[in-house]
Order: structure tokens, then C-alpha cells, then sequence
């Protein structure tokens, strides 16, 4: 029996492989206490030290692009539209997409995968040229590696980008929750419309995380994982805002790819096979 140190949260895919419900006679998940899967991407990606890992889409190709040995299972974990979780306060007014330019921007950090496709948003449907967007970052990288373009300044130690944003010190944020104060507001007017504009113009869903495994673990083990990852899914349902396998998820993460190659967060767009590894069709 292999064992493999393994971190996923907790969604309606993952829950009948949490529970037991879904096992394997050769492979055994041992599943680290881990509530909100996102505070342990670093251990991930810096100390590699899970075997099967949920991660943000964005997280996965900068560490691939830091020479880390991880290798993308065809299974999503999480996808959602983030135009949302652009805010504003309210109370000072409305504020225009282009008139974030020359503005702060308060975001987690830099390179989580909702900040990306907010820019990608913003760019891609509202003209915003995002580079000219003063970002104010809260959290260093998941990936050690990464350097933050010149845009881009930390908050002050122990500062609460809600608090900054009802005070004036930030003028817009990309929150990655539903905020705790009404005044903070989704910046875009008519939300629906620009998700559907979106989803019209690109003919893809907006992956966040997926799961990925050690390169060293080799590809029978690496496909019983995913046999696992598709029984829980079955399990659920089969939720259309999880679509498992290479194919129903090629169009998705071409575009991924593309919109953190275009922010130059990767040095290039790389190829969905490169990602997978030859492990899957």
C-alpha cells in the first residue's frame, strides 16, 4: 500500500474521497489537518511537502515555471466567475473600470489566481491597462521565486484590506470573499452582463483550483489518484462547475494560460500536455 501525504479541501468533489467512501486497494491519502487549502499553498510549492496537492491554477504554472517537479491532474476543484470580488467603498462614490487607472488597488497578493483574472477582466472587456494600476499587496508569493513587477508595493506590516479601503488608503481592492461591510460594494455595475459578456467572449470557465501531483510519483500512481478524484465526483453528481479530464478542460486552460502569460507572470504559454505530463489523453 502507498501512501501519499495529501492536501485538498473541503467541496462537494472531495467529499466522498475525504470520507472514505471512495478508496483504492494500492493507494492510501492521508490528508493533512488543513481547513482553507489556500494558507498552504507556500508549504506546496516552496517544501513540496504533499504528494497530491489542491492548487490555484496560477500557483501551479509560476512553480512550473520555477523548475518545480509538480505535474497537473485534469480535475477542477474549484471554478467561479470573480468579477464580484472587484469592490469599492460605496459611500465614496461610483468608480468606472478606466478610472482605476493611476489608482491603488489593494489585493491579497500579487499572483493569486483571483487577482489574475480580475486584471484579465479588466483588460480584456473594459480597456483597463492594468500595468498603469498602482497595486498594493498584503501577502508575499506562494512561489518564493516570483518577483512582483514594479507596480506593485506591500502594505505597511499588519494592515486589513477592508479597513484600507474604508479609509482611503486604497481606492479599490480585489477581495477573494464576500466583504464584512455593506459599504463595500462589487465596482461593476451590471455584474450578470459582464459575466455573460465574458463567458461569450472567451467560451471558457474561470478555473481556480485544480490538483496537482509530485512529478516523481510516476503515472500509474498518478492515474489511480484521478481514478479516485473522478469516483468522488461521480459521487456528487458530476457538478458542471467541476469538469474532470484533459479535453473538458483544454479550452479553459489554454485560456488560463494565456491571460498569466499576457500579465507576465510565466516567461511563456505552455502546452496542456506539458501540464499533465503524457498522463492523461
Amino acid at each position: 500500500m502507498i501512501r501519499l501525504r495529501t492536501m485538498m479541501g473541503d467541496h462537494p468533489v472531495t467529499a466522498a474521497l475525504k470520507s472514505g467512501a471512495v478508496a483504492s486497494s494500492d493507494l492510501a491519502l492521508d490528508f493533512a489537518d488543513v481547513k482553507v487549502p489556500n494558507t498552504a499553498f507556500k508549504r506546496a510549492v516552496r517544501d513540496l511537502e504533499f504528494d497530491v496537492a489542491e492548487l490555484a491554477i496560477v500557483t501551479f504554472l509560476i512553480a512550473r515555471a520555477a523548475g518545480k517537479p509538480l505535474l497537473l491532474l485534469p480535475a477542477v476543484l474549484v471554478s467561479r466567475m470573480q468579477h464580484s470580488f472587484l469592490v469599492h467603498n460605496a459611500e465614496r462614490g461610483a468608480l468606472a473600470p478606466r478610472e482605476l487607472e493611476g489608482r491603488r488597488v489593494g489585493v491579497r497578493s500579487y499572483s493569486v489566481t483571483t487577482g489574475m483574472w480580475v486584471r484579465a477582466i479588466l483588460a480584456g472587456d473594459f480597456g483597463v491597462a492594468t500595468d498603469r494600476i498602482n497595486w498594493v499587496t498584503f501577502e508575499e508569493p506562494h512561489v518564493a521565486e516570483f518577483k512582483d513587477p514594479p507596480n506593485v508595493e506591500r502594505a505597511p506590516a499588519g494592515s486589513d484590506i477592508e479597513a484600507m479601503l474604508l479609509s482611503g488608503g486604497i481606492d479599490a481592492a480585489i477581495l477573494g470573499k464576500k466583504p464584512g461591510d455593506p459599504r463595500i460594494q462589487p465596482l461593476l455595475g451590471d455584474l450578470a452582463g459582464a459575466e455573460a459578456a465574458w463567458t461569450k467572449r472567451t467560451g471558457a470557465i474561470q478555473i481556480n483550483h485544480m490538483v496537482a501531483v509530485r512529478e516523481s510519483l510516476g503515472s500509474e500512481t498518478a492515474r489511480e489518484v484521478y481514478r479516485m478524484l473522478l469516483e468522488s465526483r461521480h459521487a456528487a453528481g458530476d457538478p458542471a462547475a467541476n469538469p474532470f479530464g484533459v479535453e473538458s478542460n483544454r479550452h479553459s486552460l489554454e485560456v488560463a494560460i494565456d491571460c498569466v502569460w499576457r500579465q507576465n507572470l510565466i516567461p511563456r504559454r505552455y502546452a496542456v500536455g506539458e501540464l499533465v505530463g503524457g498522463y492523461f489523453d
